[in-house]
C-alpha cells in the first residue's frame, strides 16, 4: 500500500474518531504540511466522504453524518471490544436498545476473522453481567453525552435531584461512570465552579452548545471516585436544607468541601442541603455555623423533632 494511500486512511480513521479536529493537529498527527493535508482531504472528499472545513482560530475539519455509515477502521483490539461491549450491554437495561443491539452485534461478529472471534468467545465464557435492575437510561441521551464527553462539548440540560427539586445546569462533561446498576455523569459544574456528579435517569432536555472547551485533568479512577463519594452522600436516610443568611462565596470559604452543593438563594443567603444516615450527624453539622450567623432549618417533622429535643436536653445540660 502506498505511503500516500496508508495517509489517508490514517486520516480518515482520525476523523471517524472525533467530531472535531483543528487542522494543525491532523497534521501534527499525520507528520505532514498544512498543504499536504489540504491534498488528502480533497482526495477523501473524491471517495465521496462529505468533510466539513471551517475557518478562524478554531479552524478545521469534520466528518459530516450521510445517510449511512462510512467503512469502519478498527483495529482487532477495537473489534473486539465492541462486540464484548455489545454482549454485555444486551443484558445491561439500556431502555429501547434491545433490538439495535442485537443485530449490531450480529453484523459485527460476521465480517471479524475466525481467531477474533475466538478471543471474544474466551472473554465472554469468563465474564458474568448481571442484568440491569436500576432505573432505565434513553440510549439516546447515553449516546449524546458520550459524545460530549469525547468531543469536550459544552452542554446544558435541565436536572431532578433526589428531593424532586427542579434546576436547569451548564457543564463541561468529562466522563460517564456505571455504579450500582446506574449511570451517571461527572462533569465540571461552569456554575458551581466545581466537579459535580449526575444520575442520568435523572437528566432531561439535554442541549448541546456546540462550543467546545479545555478538557481539565481528572482520571477515571479519580471520576468512580466522586461517583462513590457522591452515592454515600445522597443515598442516607436523614435530610434538611440549612437557609443561612450568608452569601455562597462566604459559605463555601468557611466549610470548604462540604458545602459543595450549597446554592445561593438571592445575593446574601445560602441553602445548604444536609444529609446523614444518624439524625445525631444533622445536628453536629449545625454547630459549625458561626454563632453570629442566623440560619433556619427546613426538614420533615422526624427531624425537626429530633433538633428540638437535642436542644432542649443541651439547654438542660448547661443549666
Amino acid at each position: 500500500m502506498s505511503d500516500t494511500t496508508t495517509r489517508a486512511l490514517d486520516l480518515l480513521s482520525l476523523l471517524q474518531s472525533h467530531r472535531h479536529w483543528t487542522s494543525r493537529e491532523l497534521a501534527d498527527r499525520l507528520g505532514v504540511t498544512d498543504r499536504t493535508l489540504r491534498r488528502d482531504i480533497e482526495r477523501l472528499r473524491e471517495l465521496g466522504y462529505e468533510i466539513d472545513a471551517t475557518r478562524g482560530s478554531v479552524g478545521g475539519y469534520r466528518l459530516v453524518a450521510g445517510t449511512g455509515l462510512p467503512p469502519l477502521l478498527l483495529t482487532d483490539d477495537e473489534g473486539v471490544a465492541i462486540a464484548v461491549g455489545l454482549r454485555s450491554q444486551a443484558a445491561a437495561g439500556i431502555r429501547g436498545s434491545e433490538h439495535t443491539t442485537l443485530s449490531a452485534l450480529a453484523k459485527i461478529e460476521q465480517v471479524l476473522p475466525p481467531a477474533l472471534r475466538r478471543r471474544i468467545e474466551a472473554l465472554q465464557s469468563h465474564t458474568t453481567v448481571t442484568p440491569g435492575q436500576g432505573p432505565a437510561v434513553d440510549a439516546d441521551l447515553l449516546a449524546q453525552l458520550a459524545l460530549s464527553c469525547r468531543d469536550s462539548e459544552r452542554i446544558r440540560f435541565g436536572y431532578t435531584a433526589a428531593t424532586g427539586r427542579q434546576s436547569t445546569r451548564s457543564t463541561e462533561p468529562h466522563m460517564l461512570v456505571p455504579h450500582g446498576r446506574r449511570w451517571y455523569l461527572v462533569a465540571w459544574d461552569r456554575d458551581r465552579t466545581d466537579w459535580r456528579t449526575f444520575r442520568l435517569d435523572r437528566i432531561h432536555t439535554l442541549q448541546q452548545t456546540r462550543v467546545m472547551f479545555p478538557p481539565r485533568e481528572l482520571t477515571a479512577a479519580g471520576a468512580a471516585a466522586l461517583v462513590a463519594a457522591a452515592v454515600t452522600y445522597s443515598e442516607t436516610s436523614y435530610t434538611a436544607t440549612v437557609l443561612l443568611d450568608l452569601p455562597l462565596t462566604e459559605v463555601r470559604a468557611a466549610f470548604g468541601w462540604w458545602a459543595r452543593e450549597a446554592s445561593a438563594r438571592g445575593a446574601d443567603q445560602t441553602e445548604w442541603p444536609l444529609a446523614s444516615d444518624h439524625l445525631a450527624g444533622l445536628a453536629t453539622a449545625l454547630l459549625w455555623i458561626p454563632a453570629d450567623v442566623h440560619y433556619s432549618v427546613e426538614a420533615s417533622a422526624e427531624v425537626l423533632g429530633f433538633l428540638r429535643g437535642h436542644a432542649d436536653r443541651v439547654r438542660a445540660a448547661a443549666g
